[in-house]
């Protein structure tokens, strides 16, 4: 049974930083294709980060995304958090080996049930 659970979440003020994590099982992280996302109220679900199989990560700005292949865990760092990063955060995975990555969350097969995450100003 596959399963992603995100934690980590919480409200923060701006300029405060966050550490997400996303455990995984069923999932071979080790070669597949993983992803954090993020949706806003009112707005589409845009990709934050996706990791490759080797590790190459591809994440925009302020954040960073890893991955830990021996405790099958994901994480994303957020720094210099801003009120319009709020948004619920996704973790995501493929459901087979790849080497390209997809950057739409359409790429993704499976997902967790989010983690909230709030910046005041």
């Amino acid at each position: 049974q596959v399963q992603l659970v995100e934690s980590g979440g919480g409200s923060v003020q701006a300029g405060g930083s966050l550490r997400l994590s996303c455990v995984i099982s069923g999932v071979d992280i080790w070669r597949n294709c993983l992803g954090w996302f993020r949706q806003a109220p009112g707005k589409e679900r845009e990709k934050v980060a996706t990791i490759r199989p080797d590790g190459l990560t591809t994440y925009a700005g302020r954040f960073t995304a890893s991955k830990d292949n021996a405790n099958n865990t994901l994480t994303l760092q957020l720094t210099d958090l801003k009120p319009d990063d709020t948004a619920m955060y996704y973790c995501a995975a493929y459901s087979r080996p790849s080497i390209s990555c997809g950057t739409k969350d359409s790429d993704y097969h499976y997902w967790g049930q989010g983690t909230q995450v709030t910046v005041s100003s």
